[in-house]
């Protein structure tokens, strides 16, 4: 039994040194190859300027407010500025956010304006475009839940008179007809930031557009009046919406063409009472004198 025992604790030593000599021998040779095999390539990184904390709309910016991040070089968004300098060293002074920034949020062309200039309006307009301003109320504006960066459509509802009817002074028709889909609005009232949260009831909106929406803007606010439908958020959709009269919405009788403002009707007038029968002349001799005489002739059936 004790031979058996040393036997037994003998190959156990030989597997246990066996084991440590892989391990020491084998494993790290295992490890350096796969190891390297594995290794992440080196990824080019650019520096480019961000907010260094959270810069509200209308800051003018100052070395603090800015900073430098590492991002991949593949990744640089268009028109990021590279360094503080090419920031805040142009002529005309430091530039002023046109957008609130967030805390490492790279900072681009588009959220600030040219250097020295105010955080006006015409900072946002982008190329090729125009801010119109209409007149708006507390409801035709949205009930103060469009705001600065919302896109909106304009409606246009006028009263027309109906030709059609004699005697028809004050008669009106209602027609409401889309003038403009999917404009973005640049400021309610004195209000360009698209950040605000203040609530008021405003009186003018102003949108941006091209200069023939414009003219349309234009022409549809001296002909009635106008009115903003506020869009979902990323809404793009264009529809097709023919004019809307009061009649079909109310359910009253009266047709209605597309091809015209407001649907004509014919007055019927009385048909034409038939002439009398010319009367037949009797002539009357007294002396050297004759006188004719109109007898009336009777109507059949009188």
């Amino acid at each position: 039994m004790r031979v058996a025992t040393i036997a037994s604790l003998g190959a156990s030593v030989l597997l246990g040194v066996g084991a440590l000599f892989v391990a020491k021998v084998w494993l790290p040779n295992a490890q350096a190859g796969p190891g390297k095999a594995a290794a992440q390539p080196s990824v080019a990184m650019s520096s480019i300027v961000a907010a260094s904390a959270a810069v509200p709309y209308g800051t003018k910016l100052e070395a603090g407010n800015l900073t430098l991040i590492k991002v991949p070089a593949g990744s640089i968004p268009e028109g990021a500025f590279t360094s503080i300098d090419q920031v805040l060293g142009r002529d005309g002074g430091a530039p002023i956010t046109l957008a609130a920034l967030a805390p490492r949020e790279a900072l681009l062309p588009s959220k600030v304006s040219g250097p020295g200039l105010k955080p006006s309006v015409a900072a946002l307009i982008d190329p090729g475009m125009r801010a119109y301003t209409i007149k708006v109320n507390d409801v035709a504006g949205g009930g103060g839940h469009v705001l600065p960066g919302d896109r909106v459509d304009v409606l246009l509802a006028r009263a027309l008179s109906d030709p059609g009817v004699e005697g028809a002074e004050g008669n009106r028709l209602i027609i409401s007809s889309l003038v403009l889909q999917n404009v973005r609005v640049l400021g309610m009232d004195m209000i360009a930031d698209p950040a605000s949260v203040e609530k008021f009831a405003p009186s003018t909106a102003t949108l941006e557009v091209s200069v023939e929406d414009a003219g349309k803007l234009a022409v549809a606010g001296q002909a009635g009046t106008l009115s903003l439908a506020l869009r979902r958020s990323g809404a793009t959709e264009i529809v097709e919406v023919r004019p809307i009269t009061a009649r079909e919405v109310t359910g009253l009788s009266g047709g209605f063409s597309p091809a015209s403002d407001a649907p004509r009707k014919v007055a019927r007038r009385p048909a034409p009472r038939p002439a009398a029968a010319p009367a037949r002349g009797l002539t009357v001799t007294e002396g050297d004198r004759k006188t004719v005489v109109n007898v009336p002739t009777e109507r059949p059936g009188s």
